[in-house]
Order: structure tokens, then C-alpha cells, then sequence
């Protein structure tokens, strides 16, 4: 009862602050003729970051370039929040309302890069943009801006954030925002993803705990003495056999992967060090920790086996995603307002030839000007660090046509579109919605008092958020490889 009280009280104060109205004609041209003169600008600050290609908390290039475009807009930035020196936190207030954040991300992925051409051109060993993380921060920083602007051009009383997350892809940096209780006053958040497709759908990620084993032997000659090595491979290799005989023993819906990141340097030596980075994911957070546990004991018995020892550093975890209907809506019919992608004849031709590079695909090139139905719920096979923040406030995401329709995400392919004005385009998509779903919440918030109405509803009356990555610090070195300096 006390909390349904709060709740009501917290919806008549937010209905004192800010005009309980939707948006007019006026706002809706308003917010799209910002972000469409912004474009050229967003889609130079996403190149830019497409080229420097950091990988988890190593952007510093990428965070000082986003930064400086909030403090150019006039919004207030603290970087380096919550133990990380490429996350930061703009802010813009105009006064007493609610509190919106838009999340941004900018980490590429280890040896993925490649050329802005639709035929395969990898540069080996470099980093790529295989998620669109170049243009999902520049476009949500520009969303932010436009709605700054329209604020400030309306009197509408609130606060705009941008959390600048570093790491998505496996070091979880969102989860550590959240820890740090960044988000505790925030009244709804707002983010999206590049795709191959326009839509509002809001799906269930997968909880996920990653983290490296690191065996260590003793080395000796392979041939000349091997009776004296205790190799830290064959710990590896042992883990590896005893998990994959586990999957048959596991919940329905279980993910289990890994790659060998350090395997020993030369076949006449026995291995003194090995490591392997391990991946468990589960609709049910519970199911990943119990599994991680299993997985662990794994680790002891093969250290026990091979006489050698076994230490673990968990790099990375992450909750479910909670989708939030209430908010879904409101997105959906901005997103629906706004359109989707349009390519003129030179992008057209660079999706045609793409299209024969991907693998099969009833994908249609013209989908990517279309907007495709909303759908909630269902569990996909990812994660994100999205989720942790969808439990601790009411949160609704969207993705754009950034890459040619079929293209799959975490490929060459997506590294390659990234780099061209069609991401550009998918982004300017994005960040109307955003920015059109951001000025839609300020001007109604009730709708946000059903969101968080909603959000409570889901996680049960009894919630008390506790990060899967328990207390250990950012692991800011995760991508570094083992062994190296």
C-alpha cells in the first residue's frame, strides 16, 4: 500500500511540473527539423568513431569526441563515473520534472574491421564496428541535444541525461552505472540499437556471467622432458570436455560458449599458462549463477586432474531485460511517425551488392523503409548490459535500419554498412524516435507513473537490485590479451 500511495503522490507532482498534454504538430516539426540539420554533423562524429574502433574501456577517443558535443550543446559532463574513465554523464536541466536518460555506447569489437565496401576487405587482428556502436552513440547524443533544444524552446520543465556506457560487448559497463546508483532518481530511459530493421519491439536478452579461467603449469621441454611439465593446456582442455559433456545436463535454454585466448607459444613447450573465457547464459539470472558454479568446480577438477591450478576472473555480468509495454507504445507511434530508412540510388546499389555477400535471406532490400510490427517479450539469443538498467527504471529501446535488411549482427558485413552514409540515415531515424519519445514522456507524465506502475509489477514488491558482478571493480583490462604487457 505505501508504495502505490508514493507512487500516486510522485504522479500528481510530475503532473504540477510539466503540461500533461500530447505532443502537437509543432513539437513533432520542432524535434525533426533539429535532428535533421544535426545529420550531417551526426554522421561525421559516427565516422569518426567507426575509424578509431576502441574496444571496451579503451575509447577514450571515442568518449572525449561525444563529451565535447554535449558540452558544446551546454550540457554539464562528469566523466570517469563509477570507477570508469571513458563513462561520463551529461546533463542539461531546465528545472523541477522528470528525469529522462538516453543511454550511449561506442566499444567496437576485437578483430572485426573492415573497409566500407560491400566486398569482404578484413584487416586482421584490427578492431570493427560489428555492432553499430559508432552511430548508436553519436545518435543518441544527438537525440539528447534536440531535446534539450526543444525544452528550452518550449519552457518545458525536466532533465535530460546521456550516460556515455563503455564496454557493452562483454565488460558490462552499464551494470557498474547502475551499482553506483546513477540511475536511482532517473524517472524513465531511452535507447536503441542499429539493425537491419525499423522497430519497437521489445524482447527478453539473456542474463549472462562471462569470465576467464587462467590455468598454470609448470613448463619443460615437450620432447626432450615432458615428464617434468604439468601442462596449463591440457587444464584448459579438460574444462573444456568436462562442459561440454555438461550441456546435456542443463536447463532447457542454456547457452554455454568459450574460445581458447591463450593457448601456449610453441608446440616443443609445455604450456606454463592458459586461459579460456567462458560465456553462461540464461533467461533466469538464477539458472547462470548455478551454472557458473557448476562450470567452476569444472575448473577444480580439471586443475585437480592436470596437477595444475586454476584461477577465475568473472569479467562480466548481466540481468534480463525487463521490456516495459507502457513505454513500448509510445515509442512504437513516434518511430511509426518518424518512418524509416531511405536510400538514394548509390546506397541501393551498395545494398544490392551486399545483399550477395550475406548468407541466405528472405531479407527485403525494402524493409529498411519500412517499420516493422512491435512485438513484446520473447527471449532472443543476446546480451546487454541494457537489462540491469530496465530493473531499476522503467526503460524502452528501439533499433534502426543502420545495416543492409538480412545482415547479422557481429559480422563484416555490419562493419562495412557502418561505415557509410546508411548508417548515418538509420541513425537520424533513431534519434527523431528517441528524442520524439523523450519530448512525448515529458509532456505526459502519467504514462511515466504507469511505466514505473509496470516496472514494479514485474520485478515484484520484494526487489532489491544486487549487480551479477557482485562487487569487484570495472574489469578495464578485459580485452587484453594473456600474457601481454
Amino acid at each position: 500500500m505505501k508504495r502505490v500511495l508514493l507512487g500516486a503522490v510522485a504522479a500528481l507532482a510530475f503532473a504540477g511540473m510539466a503540461q500533461a498534454a500530447e505532443l502537437s504538430a509543432q513539437d513533432r516539426a520542432q524535434i525533426k527539423a533539429s535532428v535533421d540539420k544535426a545529420g550531417p554533423r551526426l554522421g561525421e562524429v559516427a565516422k569518426q568513431i567507426w575509424g578509431f574502433a576502441e574496444v571496451g574501456y579503451q575509447e577514450h577517443k571515442s568518449s572525449a569526441l561525444l563529451q565535447a558535443e554535449l558540452k558544446k550543446a551546454g550540457f554539464k559532463v562528469e566523466a570517469g563515473v563509477a570507477g570508469m574513465p571513458t563513462a561520463f554523464v551529461g546533463s542539461f536541466k531546465t528545472g523541477d520534472g522528470p528525469v529522462l536518460a538516453i543511454l550511449a555506447e561506442y566499444d567496437a569489437l576485437p578483430g572485426l574491421a573492415q573497409a566500407a565496401s560491400p566486398e569482404r576487405k578484413v584487416v586482421p587482428g584490427v578492431a570493427g564496428h560489428a555492432c553499430g556502436h559508432h552511430v548508436f552513440g553519436a545518435a543518441s547524443v544527438q537525440a539528447a541535444i534536440s531535446l534539450k533544444e526543444w525544452m528550452v524552446a518550449n519552457g518545458v520543465k525536466g532533465e535530460v541525461r546521456v550516460y556515455g556506457s563503455p564496454a557493452e560487448e562483454g565488460g558490462s559497463g552499464k551494470v557498474y552505472l547502475v551499482r553506483a546508483g546513477l540511475f536511482k532518481d532517473v524517472d524513465a530511459t531511452i535507447h536503441w540499437h542499429p539493425g537491419d530493421s525499423n522497430n519497437a519491439s521489445q524482447g527478453v536478452s539473456l542474463a549472462n556471467i562471462s569470465g576467464k579461467f587462467r590455468f598454470t603449469g609448470a613448463s619443460s621441454h615437450a620432447s626432450g622432458a615432458p615428464w617434468r611439465g604439468r601442462s596449463a593446456l591440457d587444464g584448459v582442455e579438460v574444462l573444456d570436455n568436462a562442459v561440454n559433456m555438461m550441456r546435456e545436463h542443463v536447463p532447457d535454454g542454456t547457452r554455454i560458449h568459450y574460445v581458447i585466448t591463450d593457448g601456449g607459444q610453441a608446440p616443443n613447450v609445455v604450456p606454463e599458462k592458459a586461459e579460456v573465457y567462458y560465456y553462461v547464459r540464461h533467461a533466469d539470472p538464477q539458472v547462470v549463477r548455478d551454472v557458473m558454479e557448476r562450470v567452476k568446480k569444472a575448473a577444480d577438477g580439471a586443475a585437480l586432474a592436470t596437477e595444475t591450478k586454476v584461477a577465475f576472473e568473472q569479467t562480466g555480468g548481466v540481468y534480463n531485460m525487463l521490456p516495459n509495454e507502457t513505454l513500448a507504445k509510445v515509442m512504437d507511434a513516434n518511430l511509426r511517425d518518424v518512418g524509416g530508412v531511405v536510400w538514394d540510388g548509390q546506397e541501393r546499389a551498395f545494398a544490392e551488392a551486399m545483399q550477395k555477400q550475406l548468407p541466405t535471406t528472405n531479407a527485403k532490400l525494402e524493409s529498411a523503409a519500412e517499420v516493422q510490427p512491435m512485438k513484446i517479450g520473447g527471449a532472443g539469443g543476446g546480451s546487454t548490459d541494457v537489462a540491469d538498467v530496465s530493473w531499476v527504471t522503467p526503460t524502452v529501446g528501439m533499433s534502426a535500419a543502420t545495416w543492409v535488411p538480412g545482415t547479422p549482427g557481429h559480422s563484416w558485413q555490419a562493419v562495412a554498412a557502418g561505415g557509410t552514409s546508411m548508417a548515418t540515415k538509420g541513425g537520424v531515424v533513431a534519434a527523431k524516435s528517441m528524442a520524439l519519445t523523450g519530448a512525448a514522456l515529458l509532456r505526459d507524465p502519467a504514462t511515466i507513473a504507469q511505466a514505473k506502475s509496470e516496472l514494479d509489477q514485474k520485478r515484484g514488491p520484494n526487489f532489491q537490485y544486487k549487480a551479477m558482478v557482485g562487487d569487484r571493480p570495472p574489469p578495464l583490462d578485459y580485452r587484453k590479451k594473456a600474457g601481454a604487457e
